[in-house]
């Protein structure tokens, strides 16, 4: 195996938290190392495009200085391409003529599953790399930069749009990211005190969902002495109906992974809860009751969808985040430099770097429905009837492992 003496940076797929944290960590070990460290721009785009630079930026410590790792997003930016589905019969002698050209013996890449399966890919041709996850949907079998950012800022704009919803006496419904799994909606939600989480893991009975939310909606108003309430909805993008259908609007297409875009999951559970409530003969009798009522005008609560979208990834990383990445984007170095080529960083305990095959770390995690069914307790509705728990108690002993 020749001699690892200079490596290029990547970070593919969605912007998130802790990216910079990752670039940081890598270039500064990779210093301490005695290694060059190059950004390679622009996700697997600048990789496939390589060939084509006439100079790559050098991660010298005075330009690493510059690379705030508490801001969200990428100093190495990022592009949604899939090598496999470039039109290139010659595309991967076109990525090595492009390392050739620039000496780089090896990759760091920061990314989520699709990401990952590229990294497989790239193994498979000899190309060695490792794996610093990368995913704010939490759903890899390790813990990923970007997830802890993302739950607390879905946290914050929930608790924070209490205030519209209280003022207005509104039903709110926001709307997140969670293609398949439901993580950071799921703890987004309770760190928000959220009364209903709906999750892609969990069909919604949107009866029952309805039974729930006026049962505790007009409970609200009417222990208020100014007749003021609200009922707050968390729902994950991957919505899907008690049929197993996915709640979405098809007109938004496909993106470059192949994936449906997923849009509209917020406004469907509008749609439903709106339908309900105007059917439902109690809604007038409590509008009149607390003098909210105007024929014509006012006659249901407001129902309002909220997609804060792109600004869950965006501004800035929690220091979990922080601390996380450097110490991937580190650990992936020390592994490449090793000889160790096709893994994932799983994190470092102490002297201990914990990797497994990037193969098993992208496979799907979802949420475990036994702590749905704990929160369910505690009165959070998930769109379904609540299910009963009887908990294991395991006492603990010896070295406990961190939590990932």
């Amino acid at each position: 195996m020749a001699e690892m003496k200079r490596i290029g940076i990547i970070t593919s797929g969605g912007d998130c938290g802790g990216l910079n944290a990752v670039v940081k960590g890598t270039a500064q070990m990779a210093h301490k190392q005695g290694l060059e460290c190059y950004v390679i721009p622009n996700g697997y785009a600048g990789l496939y495009n390589l060939v084509d630079f006439d100079k790559l930026v050098n991660l010298l410590p005075e330009r690493v200085d510059s690379v705030e790792s508490n801001l969200a997003g990428s100093e190495a930016g990022h592009s949604r391409v899939k090598i496999k589905k470039i039109d290139d019969p010659d595309k991967y002698k076109r990525i090595k003529d492009g390392l050739s050209k620039f000496k780089i013996d090896g990759l760091v890449i920061s990314g989520g599953d699709d990401s990952g399966s590229v990294i497989v890919d790239l193994g498979q041709q000899g190309i060695p790399c490792v794996h610093a996850p990368k995913t704010m949907d939490l759903d890899l079998q390790t813990y990923s930069v970007g997830a802890d950012s993302t739950i607390n800022r879905i946290s914050t704009f929930v608790q924070e749009l209490k205030t519209t919803g209280r003022t207005h006496n509104r039903i709110m419904v926001i709307e997140v990211f969670g293609r398949y799994a439901g993580h950071t909606a799921f703890r987004g939600g309770i760190g928000a005190d959220a009364d209903a989480i709906l999750i892609p893991e969990i069909p919604v009975d949107f009866d029952y969902l309805y039974q729930h939310a006026v049962k505790r909606y007009w409970r609200r108003i009417g222990e208020s002495d100014v007749h003021a309430g609200t009922y707050t909805i968390v729902v994950a993008e991957g919505l899907k109906n008690s049929d197993g259908s996915e709640c979405y609007d098809e007109s938004a297409g496909i993106d470059a992974f192949g994936h449906k875009k997923l849009a509209g999951a917020g406004k469907f559970v509008v749609q439903e809860i709106s339908r309900r409530m105007k059917a439902d003969p109690q809604t007038k009798d409590n509008m009149v009751k607390y003098h909210m009522y105007v024929k014509g005008i006012n006659e249901i609560p407001e129902i309002r969808a909220v997609t804060p979208g792109h600004l869950v990834r965006s501004g800035h990383s929690s220091a979990y985040d922080v601390n996380f990445g450097k110490e991937a984007g580190a650990a992936a170095v020390l592994l490449l430099k090793k000889g160790i080529f096709g893994v994932t960083v799983a994190g470092i305990e102490g002297k201990d770097i914990k990797y497994i095959p990037t193969a098993e770390a992208i496979k799907q995690r979802h949420v475990d429905l036994d702590q749905v069914k704990l929160h369910e307790k505690l009165g959070v509705c998930f769109g379904r009837k609540t299910e009963d728990i009887t908990p294991n108690f395991v006492e603990l002993k010896g070295k406990i492992s961190r939590h990932l």
